[in-house]
């Protein structure tokens, strides 16, 4: 049970940090709140994180799958390598052009459809969720935090989607105070992940180098 509550926080936490970053997921549903009405911007949430948990899940099934081929084990921690190094990169370039990114997601024309819908279409979008999440899986399973059952599974899915509503959530309702200070949040929450991703990798060679 421990290491079942110790899988859920420790998801929940990266998919939360993952998506607090002004972006194009939270900046629509702080848009769609504003323009439509909060209940909308929940509703888009919902449809943001259900599509989350949809590539959590897909992202499992890799990592088990490469997990459950011994000849091609090493491959996943290969993948975990180039996945947390590339975010690393990416979170410290963002954060270097916050402003002008922040800017022209400010900009999005977003059609009248459903907000569900809409959130589902926006979250499908963003082709990184998946790599992110299988490397995060790779690095739980050799922590000992997940195991490729169904419960564990279900907590894992269930935590990305959490994480990741519970920032949308925060835009929805409380935008129009946090929007002053914006640039500068995200400014430094992309240099935590950064540093974040960049652990993350350095744990992991250390793991390969050790196998």
């Amino acid at each position: 049970m421990t290491h079942v509550l110790i899988l859920f926080f420790a998801t929940f936490s990266a998919a939360f940090m993952a998506t607090v970053p002004p972006g194009l997921l939270n900046m629509n549903a702080a848009k769609v709140s504003v323009e439509k009405g909060k209940l909308n911007g929940v509703i888009f949430s919902l449809g943001v994180s259900s599509t989350i948990m949809v590539q959590a899940y897909i992202a499992v099934y890799i990592s088990k799958f490469l997990y459950k081929n011994p000849e091609v084990i090493d491959i996943l921690f290969k993948i975990a390598v180039a996945v947390f190094a590339f975010f690393a990169v990416y979170f410290f370039i963002m954060a270097k052009r916050n402003k002008a990114q922040t800017k022209a997601i400010k900009e999005v024309n977003l059609s009248k459809k459903n907000s569900f819908f809409k959130g589902v279409l926006l979250a499908s979008l963003n082709l990184l969720t998946i790599p992110y999440y299988s490397g995060l899986n790779a690095m739980w399973n050799e922590a000992g935090w997940i195991k490729f059952e169904a419960k564990d599974i279900t907590t894992f899915v269930v935590a990305a989607g959490a994480g990741t509503f519970a920032v949308l959530y925060l835009y929805t309702f409380y935008f129009d105070k946090m929007e002053t200070k914006t640039n500068r949040f995200s400014k430094n929450s992309n240099y935590i992940l950064s540093a974040l991703m960049l652990l993350l990798l350095i744990i992991t060679l250390i793991r390969i180098m050790y196998r």
